[in-house]
């Protein structure tokens, strides 16, 4: 017993030495050493605001995560931790969690007790293709990554978010957006790139706060002609997509004073009001 008091001293006052002060909170940074697991002497700082431990190969979250009462961020991104413990939904003011680049593939519904959730990152956890439908709940989360998993629709309860501004949902395997998507009426931001869509669904243009919208490496034929009247789309990109008159429109496009080709293209928000009108002009030739 004298031994592992000891030794829990000469832990804490390692862990202690990573303390630091970061905009009035307190912050355990540790990077690019190895941690595979967190001592239970750990509790003993329980006043720490802030967690960043990254790259230390971390394998789990400890039960005990549910004594740091104070804890707003918990950033354990780019680690080998597999799974998200039940006790985290008693963090009720955590307001960031970030598990990117982990292996993750549950979210516990537990997870919708953390009420105070702001940001939520589960990008590049490869497997994950599923959220519980209580993540609905988070009435507060304005940032969800989810990019570069496994999921081949968009969760309902992603929809539901009733604050959610940002959204990326790019490197999955979508391949239909739901048709109920102007749900999403917060959203300013909705990154797609890099999955299977085949078309997108025309209440996307009743979307008023999307003013960014990435659609990149898709499996696109056609754009509704409905996005022609989205004066708040301020950026839109349609690139490496099959799109029916994409090729023939691409040269006509006028570019900027000072704007080569390749951003030209990648802007693309003029090209779409091209792509539409030109549209319009086969299908009333086809109906004369």
């Amino acid at each position: 017993l004298g031994v592992q008091v000891w030794e829990d001293r000469v832990v804490l006052a390692r862990l202690k030495e990573k303390l630091q002060t970061k905009d009035g909170r307190l912050v355990l940074r540790v990077v690019h050493e190895e941690w595979k697991s967190l001592p239970g002497c750990l509790a003993q700082l329980s006043h720490v605001q802030e967690w960043q431990i990254h790259r230390t190969g971390l394998l789990k979250i400890p039960h005990f995560i549910s004594s740091f009462q104070n804890l707003l961020v918990l950033d354990l991104s780019r680690n080998v931790v597999s799974e998200i413990p039940k006790q985290i939904g008693k963090l009720t003011r955590l307001r960031e969690l970030m598990l990117s680049y982990n292996k993750i593939q549950f979210v516990p519904a537990e997870l919708s007790g953390c009420k105070s959730l702001e940001r939520l990152d589960l990008a590049m956890n490869r497997d994950l293709n599923e959220l519980p439908d209580q993540l609905r709940n988070l009435t507060r989360l304005q940032h969800l990554d989810l990019s570069m998993n496994d999921f081949s629709v968009l969760p309902d309860c992603v929809v539901s978010l009733p604050a959610l501004q940002w959204l990326d949902v790019g490197g999955n395997r979508l391949q239909h957006l739901p048709e109920d998507i102007h749900r999403m009426k917060n959203l300013h931001t909705l990154w797609l790139q890099r999955n299977q869509l085949e078309k997108i669904p025309n209440n996307i243009s009743r979307m008023l706060s999307l003013d960014t919208l990435v659609l990149s490496s898709n499996r696109l034929r056609d754009i509704p002609a409905l996005m022609e009247g989205m004066s708040n789309l301020r950026f839109v990109n349609f690139r490496d997509n099959p799109l029916a008159l994409g090729s023939t429109l691409y040269p006509k496009i006028p570019a900027e004073d000072g704007e080569d080709e390749e951003d030209k293209e990648m802007f693309g928000r003029e090209f779409m009001h091209m792509y539409i009108r030109e549209s319009r002009k086969r299908v009333d030739r086809m109906t004369q």
